[in-house]
């Protein structure tokens, strides 16, 4: 009976700290709508700076990302039409990773 009970333990530790690595590099800002869309003056080439929400926290969306299009022209949708977009943002980076609509 103790084996399985240790057996079970252990499936139970390994099935918990399998989950989706991806989502855990992301915090997500839901419900959000961008402020404002710049041109970052330090990396102009690299990034486009964004500011999100009431408070007006920075982050960037890199022009180097497969996703670029598809993320600036949703970053522009937000900003100019106030859509609001459920937005993923890189831990330690402030890279804009995903902008999903909100459901």
């Amino acid at each position: 009976m103790k084996a399985w009970t240790y057996l079970l333990l252990i499936l139970i530790m390994i099935t918990s700290c399998s989950s989706n690595s991806e989502s855990q590099k992301l915090t997500w800002y839901n419900n959000t709508v961008i402020n404002n869309i710049l041109e970052d003056p330090d990396k102009p080439e690299e990034v486009v700076r964004v500011a999100v929400g009431i408070s007006a926290q920075v982050f960037y969306i890199s022009k180097k990302s497969p996703d670029y299009k598809m993320l600036i022209e949703k970053a522009n949708l937000s900003f100019k039409k106030g859509k609001k977009y459920n937005i993923g943002i890189e831990n330690k980076t402030n890279i804009i990773k995903q902008i999903n609509e909100v459901k």
